[in-house]
């Protein structure tokens, strides 16, 4: 069994457009870990199971394994490789890069996210 990806106790396992998420609560806070597969992009996978075209959730956390890369609606882009601390502002598309999966662990406060690390509420120059 691979301990990245393995079952883990007392989390809320969902599948949700592909992926794999899982999510433990701690204080007044969430540990996520969610796991991309290859092809996974969020415009296709997950935007029909929501009503926006953008994600519009910050991410804040580490990347374990895998690479994604993401746009903003003005055309801004980044890309994260694994080991790799992850800040990504509400407004993107992003996908998975590469045939292996993405592992991204994250905290959040659900929808107060951007403003308890600091992140715009929405991605701007």
């Amino acid at each position: 069994m691979d301990s990245l990806t393995g079952p883990i106790e007392g989390a809320d396992h969902r599948e949700v457009g592909g992926a794999s998420v899982d999510i433990v609560r701690v204080g007044n806070g969430r540990v996520k870990r969610t796991v991309y597969p290859p092809g996974f992009r969020w415009s296709i996978n997950m935007s029909p199971n929501v009503d926006t075209a953008l994600c519009m959730h910050a991410h804040v956390g580490f990347l374990a394994r895998g690479r994604i890369a993401g746009a903003y609606a003005d055309g801004c882009t980044f890309e994260y490789a694994a080991p790799q601390a992850v800040a990504i502002e509400p407004g993107h598309d992003a996908w998975v890069v590469g045939d292996e999966e993405a592992v991204l662990i994250q905290f959040d406060s659900e929808e107060g996210t951007a403003r308890r690390f600091g992140l715009p509420a929405e991605h701007a120059h």
